[in-house]
This record gives C-alpha cells, structure tokens and sequence, in this order.
C-alpha cells in the first residue's frame, strides 16, 4: 500500500539502517521506478525475503522467495540459507542462494517478484555467495566464492533454463586488498566490466573492493582507492562492519549503493545482527565512490527520489487470520508444522516438540526480528503444563546455545512462570515464581544493556523477574551471522508436549 496524500519534497536526510533487524547481504535490483530487494535468512523459514520500495528508503516486504517446504525437498532438511543475489532479466527475477547445510548453490524464478516463485534449480554444491549478470549478448555469468577460504572468486557460464554450468569454473579474482574474498557482483558500466567483493570477513573488518577490465574474465585492475567502502579504521562509530555491497541507478541517473552494516550503541555489542544501510554513489575518474562521511554515522545528507512511505503496520497481532503475517518466521520448514490458527480461531497454538531451541530439529517457535536497542515484546498465553518438561513462553533468541527465556511450566505440581538463560554451555533458571491458572501475559523490554522480563495476570500489574545482560547472547559472542529474535515457543524438552500452548495475541514496539 503507497502512502495516500500529496508527494513531499524530496529528502535532503534520511537515517540508516534503511532495512532494521537481521537483514544482511542486501542485493537490489530497478525495473522501471520499483526497486526490489531481498536479504539473507540463515535457519529462519520463510527464506529469502523481498522487499518493495519507490523511493530507496521506505522498504516494504512483499514475501519471501522460498516460502513454501516442497521447495526444500531437494535440499536439506535443516536448510541454513546464505547470501542471495537477485536479478532480473527478460521479464523474469531471479533469486540465487546457497543451503549451507548441504543443498549447495540453486536459484528460484519468478514473473512477480511478490511470488509465485518456482522451485530451485540446482546449479553446484560448492562454495556460497552466488551472483548471477546477464550481458548485453544474453550470455548469463555465474559467479561465486571459490574452494577453500582464500581460493578468491571464480566464474563460469551458466544455461539459465537448466542450471547447467557451460564452461569450466575459472578463477578470476584473489582479493584485491587480501585473500579473503566473496560476496562477488559483476557488473557493466559504460562498457567496462566491474568487479566487486567483499574482503575482510563480514566483522569488523569486512569491506568492499572493486575492480574493473574490458572482459567479464578479468583481468580486473584494483581501484587504486580499495575499499572503496568501509568502516574498519575504529570501533568509535556508531556503524560497523560494512561491506557486501550491490548497486543501482535511477531512471534520473543517480547511483546508489546498498551494504550489511552493524549498529553499535556501545562499544562491542551488535545483537541486532547485521541490517540493510543505503549510501549514495558517485564515479570519480571511472571508479565507484561512497564518501567515507556517509558511512561514518546513521545520518546521511543526501537528496533522494521523492518519498513513498508505506502505510505502518499495526504493532499488534490478534491471531484472527488463517494467514501469519509476513513478520513471522519459523525455525526452518519443519517449524512450519508445528502451529496452527485454525484448531482455535482466534489464537496461535503451538505443538510443542521434542527440541527446545534447535536449528537442526523440528522447533515450535514463531518469532519476529528484533529491529530496535529500545523494544518490547509482549504475548498473552493460555498454558496448563501437566508436568515438568512441559513448557511454553516468550523467548529472545540469537542461536540455540545463547538465548533467555520467560516461561510457564510446573515445578512440584504448582503451575510456575520462569526466567531462563543460556550462554553457550552455562545454563541458569535466574528466578521464578508461583503463578495461579489462567490467562498469563508476558513481557520483555531491552535497552542497550540488557534485556528485562516481566509477567503479569491477564489484567494484573507487571512484575519484575529478572534481567539478563544483552553482551552474553550478543552475535559475536553467539559466533553466528543472524541477529536476535522475539519468539513465542513451546516444548516438551525430549518427548512431544501433548499440551498446546495457545497465544492470544503479540504486541511488538522498537522505539530506537
């Protein structure tokens, strides 16, 4: 939905990140005036989600191209889903991605980039960050990172109705700054073929490094200014980490730039995971060029097209759909059927499985990306556990080992709500408290430092639990490349919970 009412002037500011919550590995394409995006989804299901924009700023997710579980059958069954490259040509889009836990590199086509999408079509099982280009001729290039970690970028040709591969796949880049490349784009710009990469590892010292030839093999002549974008000189700036770039131009002729980048609101914690930065772009002397201001702090003075907000989708879910909105994710395709909206109109019932948190096992968990340092999410939920496995709550989870946890289970026969936290292998029940039967809400706010968890009857005051500190599940600590999540989950912790666990409705605010 566009924005109804009279077009502003255009922006002369605007604030990064301009995609908020895990979002990394931004790749953008134009048709006409629309501007299409999708970013990475590692474990979380549906995968690969698209996103909508007319102005470059305001970005609208329109769904997901691997949305339905057939689409996995002929990958892995626990798939992890790493950088995606999406393209368009012809009249069609085209979604490249690699499943880690084995499925190997593949991409999805649609006409409508809001979907159908077709199932994949396998290309290789290899390394990751695929990219597709098509050249003027027709010819389709397949690139991607090479074998091993600092085997660099190789390429061959590619029969897009089929994925077959038509030429051998040959090196043609070793890192124009270092030997550790990926993320690859290949690009042609005023009849020269652009190469770019990122460099560094996706941390504190990823980058972004191009280079330029009069063949699509190379060789590609490093721009004496490498990297052209990056933020890895000091860790006192609010924006980290930036790098995995892809471009654009508009039907005015202006470029823009589009980068993963971590936002820091002290000194070492991104728990938000990697998200969606935009940065205008110019050529200087031939070369792409994103001045290093821009990328210094969350405030870019930059005119942009003329704004299109989107209408603000309401903070409160009711459940009354048969549908989940778009915001929601499972833990890969077999979360996908461990919930329902029909056994009780009205409410998300969960069926709570034999894991816990698992990225390798069937997990009743439906969550939403954490998009703000300031938040709360908060659930109503209708449990009675009948023992003590039994358990239902709200959780923030970044990885299966690191995550907190509020919850409602027994303890003694006496129905008990319970903080939880795991940090990798120290597991701790922090509190809890006698609970009476009934409707109960639960609550967690998180500041910069820590996260807070609340309880309250269905029309009781709140009541403090317990806190735990937000660095001890941060992704770095966590050693994982997503961000955190707001989950309601159930689970009968080794056997099938034969009690659902029914969720009236989630509330969701990000103040900052």
């Amino acid at each position: 939905m566009v924005w109804f009412g009279r077009a502003s002037p255009a922006y002369s500011q605007y604030e990064n990140p301009v995609l908020r919550g895990m979002n990394p590995d931004p790749s953008i394409v134009r048709v006409g005036h629309d501007y299409y995006l999708a970013t990475s989804s590692f474990e979380y299901f549906p995968s690969c989600p698209i996103y909508h924009s007319l102005d470059l700023v305001h970005w609208q997710r329109i769904g997901y191209a691997l949305s339905r579980p057939s689409q996995f059958t002929k990958l892995s069954q626990h798939p992890s889903t790493y950088a995606a490259t999406l393209r368009y040509h012809d009249g069609i889009f085209y979604l490249i991605t690699t499943d880690v836990r084995g499925g190997g590199n593949f991409y999805v086509t649609a006409r409508n980039p809001a979907g159908p999408w077709s199932d994949p079509i396998k290309i290789d099982v290899g390394m990751f960050d695929g990219s597709l280009f098509f050249d003027g001729d027709g010819t389709a290039y397949y690139t991607r990172r090479g074998p091993g970690a600092r085997k660099g970028i190789v390429q061959s040709t590619i029969n897009v109705s089929n994925g077959k591969l038509i030429s051998p796949l040959r090196k043609i880049s070793g890192g124009m700054v270092s030997g550790d490349a990926e993320g690859p784009h290949l690009y042609k710009v005023n009849g020269l073929y652009y190469l770019v990469q990122a460099e560094g590892g996706s941390r504190f010292l990823h980058m972004e490094t191009v280079g330029r030839s009069k063949s699509p093999w190379g060789p590609f002549t490093p721009d004496p200014d490498n990297p052209f974008v990056s933020q890895r000189v000091s860790w006192n700036y609010p924006v980290l980490s930036v790098g995995h770039c892809d471009w654009t131009d508009t039907p005015e002729g202006k470029w823009w730039i589009v980068c993963l980048g971590t936002r820091h609101p002290n000194y070492n914690s991104f728990s938000l995971g990697r998200e969606t930065f935009l940065y205008p772009m110019q050529w200087k002397n031939g070369w792409p060029s994103v001045q290093q201001q821009d990328i210094d702090q969350l405030q870019v003075n930059a005119p942009v097209p003329v704004p299109h907000p989107w209408l603000q989708r309401p903070s409160r879910d009711d459940f009354d759909s048969a549908k989940l909105g778009d915001e929601w994710n499972t833990i890969g395709p077999l979360g996908f059927g461990t919930w329902s909206l029909t056994e009780r109109p009205g409410f998300l019932r969960l069926h709570g499985q034999e894991s816990l948190l698992s990225f390798s096992a069937a997990t009743a968990f439906v969550g939403r990306r954490q998009t703000g340092w300031t938040s709360s999410a908060e659930t109503q939920v209708e449990f009675n556990p009948k023992s003590d496995n039994q358990e239902a709550g709200l959780a923030v989870l970044m990885s299966p080992t690191y995550h907190y946890e509020i919850l409602v289970t027994t303890r003694g026969g006496r129905r008990v709500v319970m903080l939880r936290k795991q940090a990798g292998d120290i597991s701790q029940v922090a509190a809890q408290s006698p609970t009476p039967p009934g409707p109960l809400r639960l609550r967690i706010d998180s500041d910069p430092q820590k996260y807070s968890f609340y309880y309250a009857g269905a029309k009781g005051d709140w009541k403090l639990l317990g806190t735990g500190l937000e660095r001890l599940i941060s992704s770095e600590v966590a050693a994982v490349w997503s961000g955190a999540y707001f989950g309601m989950y159930s689970s009968g912790n080794g056997v099938k919970c034969t009690t659902p666990a029914d969720f009236d409705w989630f509330q969701y605010e990000a103040r900052r």
